[in-house]
């Protein structure tokens, strides 16, 4: 699959966003190693802590399903889903994702005028992996 593709599959994510406080919706289209696709989108919430964002929904979706091998991620946000810059993932989507991908796991982050390419190593270079803290 190429960037572009999972970029248009993040973009119809974004649709199904649930942003009734900020209006800023994300979506998220996260490429498994066995070629499926899983969808994510944010998920606001009244008391903010809980809201989900759009990279975790598509991880803890695919996390269920067994999936543990992951390539890459596109994402796409905009204020009333109107794309207007490439949108990186938060930190806490950061560390998310670096509990299970590898330090090439690309990132894809679609602009109005293309996307901005990452790896996980350039998107968190100093990241927590549990593999080099703890004994598993």
């Amino acid at each position: 699959m190429t960037p572009e593709q999972l970029i248009e599959l993040a973009k119809e994510a974004m649709t199904h966003a649930y942003v009734p406080y900020s209006g800023y919706k994300v979506g998220a289209a996260l490429l498994c190693a066995d070629g499926s696709v899983y969808l994510g989108c944010n998920i606001e919430n009244a008391a903010y802590g809980p809201t989900n964002c759009a990279e975790r929904t598509a991880f803890f979706k695919a996390v269920y399903d067994g999936h543990r091998s992951f390539t890459a991620i596109a994402v796409v946000g905009g204020k009333d889903g109107v794309i207007t810059g490439a949108f990186p993932p938060c930190g806490v989507c950061r560390q998310v994702m670096r509990e299970f991908v590898h330090d090439e796991f690309m990132i894809y982050m679609g602009g109005a005028d293309g996307y901005t390419a990452m790896t996980m190593a350039e998107l968190l270079p100093a990241g927590f992996k549990a593999s080099e803290h703890m004994a598993l």
